[in-house]
């Protein structure tokens, strides 16, 4: 009934396994991956016509991670799985990068890549293994896909780079002082075609040194896939790239003076209207035939690409006059907006972020409910690209996966210098808001997100920028590395790399690859380009703010930490909350308790700071033989008075220690209500309290010395 076909390899410190023909037989490619006991369908389909008018490339890639992959059932009142987490749209992404070029030039029809995650062993992340299944997939559909590719994951650990390290070595990098490195590799036999990392200040050496390793360790991979597609692989489809060439040349003939010209002006918005007058007037100089070719979009876009990159690789010559390894124009400002926390704009050329850094408690924490467990993040990046910055009317709505994709990358690259949880016990939220946008508005967010959160006085390790940098890749094998890239330097390129670090080192790396891959040579240029740049960004920066600031913001909460003894949690807390409440009350402080005994008293205020931790020292604390305390008197009888000296504990002070001398009853000098100083002389053998009142300087409340002592009974 089933035509299955197995293949394995023993891939690091497990086995990996893909199979295909007995499961989703209707989809044209279907494989199960297995890493460990984690394992990933991915299935493929693909529309056989092109639609009618179809001007790009329909590619769609879905990754779903279903609950009970990890024995779990969802969150939430629905109790089943809905929006893409933010977790599945970075894997999406992930696959999508690396296959996108790899389809053959001019294929426009509609494919649809899907990937469900069906076991998770909590050890082997199911987005490597998501990857290698699209892959193999892919390779066996018989779509015009010009792989296979493969992923894989390294860490750096004691200067070794490790393959496939596991979920736990990756969770929380930031405070796993023993692994730099977390990065994604994607590639063909021959090269590099997709990198994304978060690192700590790692050299480019080292960088360079991770991205070979890991284009090394997944030659076995992609061998294991071509020995799956001889066994199963369809039929090549029926696929012939359209021939657009005559359209081209006469496009050329019409128009190459005229949008080599409009390509010369350097003002972004200018520029795009005399493009589009310049497309307008080849236009009208083709015939009604040529009109009707349906490649008349792409010998369009193919001029406008040849224009920019004979310039860029011939003359040395970029669209706004700037040298191949220049920075635009770069103004820093910190403490715009007088009520936030924070806040920075940050202008390069045509390109601006307004950044904003929110601190908050442990309330506002982000509760992520992942495969793996739920777990809290007190570190949040969101970025916003609203239509307005690149000069368009269009529809606002919730995030899509450009603007997560870019937070999250601007995310990693300053994570790396936060300080420690223990040290600053503050919930960061950065937020981006694009103003402006014409090339790089991610590492416009890493550079305002780092004076943002200086200004708003987070005690960063060191400040970080990030620059994007592009290549153009002729056919006989010249090319040009950009720094700094304008958006159509992006948008007709061959490379998107954008680094982003401190003085020190690198933080993060993500790079795109249009063409079939890149070479180390190229790469390790690119790489030592962009050091230079981000150090000009970084001394650009420092003429804003120069250091982080010391105090905080007027309006930004003050949280002060305290740890209690964890059979103490229930006393603070009280029965129903009802203590926690009186303090929250009565203070005016927010309290956050965790199941550690970690305590976090937190408001603008400093006075409410010192109230609520007074209130809960009072009930966690234990009062200490020898020291003097301050007390009101609370009942008087016959043998002494008893004393409230410690927060809700009583003792009591006898007749005989009242005052140095023979007193008829207590109340012949204490009242209740009376405010009085005692000194803990001890407990007795059933636990009571002993207090004495007649060696402490009623008065001040110090305790008198002997010779004073003596001088007073003497007296007396």
């Amino acid at each position: 009934m089933f035509n299955e076909v197995k293949k394995s390899i023993q891939w690091g410190e497990e086995t990996l396994t893909l199979e295909t023909g007995k499961v989703a037989r209707q989809a044209d490619g279907t494989v199960i991956a297995t890493l460990g006991e984690t394992s990933v369908m991915a299935n493929v389909t693909f529309a056989k016509q092109q639609k009618e008018g179809q001007d790009f490339f329909p590619l769609t890639v879905h990754y779903q991670e279903k609950y009970y992959a990890a024995g779990k059932v969802p969150g939430g009142f629905f109790k089943r799985e809905a929006r893409p987490t933010e977790k599945e749209t970075l894997t999406a992404r992930l696959i999508d990068r690396p296959i996108r070029p790899l389809f053959v030039e001019g294929f426009k029809n509609e494919v649809l890549v899907m990937c469900t995650v069906l076991s998770h062993d909590l050890v082997n992340d199911p987005d490597i293994v998501a990857m290698i299944a699209a892959s193999a997939a892919l390779t066996i559909s018989g779509a015009p896909f010009m792989g296979p590719i493969a992923g894989a994951r390294v860490g750096y650990e004691d200067g070794e780079y490790v393959l496939n390290p596991t979920c736990d070595d990756m969770h929380d990098l930031r405070n796993n002082p023993d692994q730099r490195l977390d990065l994604v590799v994607a590639g063909t036999k021959d090269a590099v075609m997709m990198v994304e990392s978060e690192a700590y200040e790692l050299t480019e050496a080292e960088m360079l040194g991770a991205v070979t390793f890991a284009h090394e360790q997944i030659q076995p991979v992609i061998d294991l896939i071509i020995d799956l597609a001889e066994d199963s692989a369809k039929e090549p489809f029926d696929f012939a790239a359209p021939d657009y060439s005559a359209i081209f040349e006469a496009v050329k003939a019409a128009g190459e003076d005229k949008v080599r010209a409009a390509y010369a002006i350097t003002d972004k918005q200018e520029r795009v209207a005399a493009v589009a007058a310049a497309k307008e007037e080849i236009k009208a100089s083709l015939t009604e035939e040529q009109l009707a070719d349906p490649s008349l979009g792409t010998a369009l876009k193919k001029l406008e690409s040849s224009v920019l990159r004979g310039s860029v690789v011939k003359e040395g010559k970029r669209i706004d006059g700037r040298a191949l390894d220049q920075v635009r124009p770069i103004l820093a400002e910190v403490g715009l907006l007088p009520r936030t926390h924070g806040s920075a704009l940050f202008t390069r050329g045509e390109t601006q972020g307004l950044v904003v850094t929110t601190l908050g408690t442990g309330d506002d924490e982000q509760m992520i409910d992942a495969l793996t467990g739920t777990y809290k993040s007190n570190f949040l990046l969101h970025y916003n690209f609203p239509p307005y910055s690149v000069g368009e009317v269009g529809r606002v709505g919730s995030p899509g996966r450009r603007e997560i994709g870019h937070g999250k990358l601007a995310w990693r690259a300053l994570q790396a210098v936060l300080p420690a949880a223990t040290d600053f016990p503050y919930t960061i939220r950065v937020v981006s808001e694009i103003t402006e946008s014409n090339g790089s508005s991610s590492m416009a967010s890493v550079c305002g997100g780092s004076l943002s959160m200086m200004d708003a006085a987070v005690p960063l390790k060191a400040p970080v920028a990030g620059v994007a940098m592009g290549l153009v890749l002729e056919d006989d094998g010249s090319y040009a590395v950009l720094t700094d890239i304008l958006g159509d330097e992006d948008h007709l390129g061959d490379m998107d790399f954008k680094v982003a670090g401190t003085e020190n080192g690198i933080t993060s790396l993500q790079m795109d690859i249009k063409v079939a891959g890149i070479t180390p040579e190229i790469m390790e240029k690119a790489l030592a380009q962009a050091k230079d740049g981000r150090m000009h960004i970084l001394g650009e920066m420092n003429k804003a703010l120069s250091a982080g600031r010391t105090e905080f913001s007027a309006h930004a909460p003050r949280i002060e930490t305290m740890t209690v003894p964890t059979d103490k949690i229930r006393e603070v807390i009280g029965s129903g909350g009802k203590v926690i409440r009186e303090i929250v009350e009565v203070s005016g402080a927010k309290v956050d308790i965790n199941d550690d005994g970690v305590i976090k008293i937190a408001s603008p205020n400093n006075d409410s700071i010192q109230k609520a931790y007074d209130m809960i020292h009072a009930i966690v604390a234990e009062p200490e033989e020898g020291q003097v305390y301050k007390g009101k008197v609370v009942k008087i009888v016959d043998f002494g008075a008893f004393v409230n000296f410690f927060g809700k504990r009583d003792g009591l002070v006898h007749v005989s220690q009242i005052e140095n001398r023979r007193l008829n009853h207590p109340s012949d000098v204490l009242k209740e209500g009376q405010e009085v100083y005692v000194k803990l002389l001890g407990f007795d053998d059933r636990g009571k309290v002993r207090l004495a009142m007649k060696m402490v300087d009623q008065e001040t409340g110090a305790e008198l010395p002997p010779e004073e002592k003596k001088k007073k009974e003497d007296a007396e």
